[in-house]
């Protein structure tokens, strides 16, 4: 039986995955001038960090539930917030081109 605890720490490790992903999304789409290349270091980089951040949360800090397989994690905890930060970049965030920037700081 999963806690009310165990689904809060969840809920808190897919959210800031997803945040960490659409972060670095955003990173990459504006930092890279291809059109692929942001796509392809989102897919490549971004679950490296995800693990790592799973791995803090799930391990020094004891969030998260039991989910009673390694699949279900890997869904939960990798694959969903992934599709999440990435269409949250991709389809709700303007295109890095279509943001007007100011001439100078003032």
């Amino acid at each position: 039986m999963v806690s009310v605890a165990g689904i809060i720490g969840l809920l808190v490790i897919v959210l800031v995955n997803s945040a960490v992903t659409a972060l670095m999304t955003r990173f990459f789409r504006v930092r890279l001038h291809t059109r692929w290349g942001s796509l392809i270091y989102s897919l490549l980089l971004c679950p490296v960090v995800m693990v790592v951040i799973l791995l803090v949360l799930s391990g020094v800090f004891s969030l998260g539930a039991n989910l009673g397989s390694q699949t279900a994690v890997l869904l939960v905890t990798i694959v969903i917030p992934l599709a999440t930060g990435m269409t949250f970049d991709y389809f709700w965030m303007p295109a890095p081109d279509e943001v007007e920037l100011p001439a100078s700081m003032n």
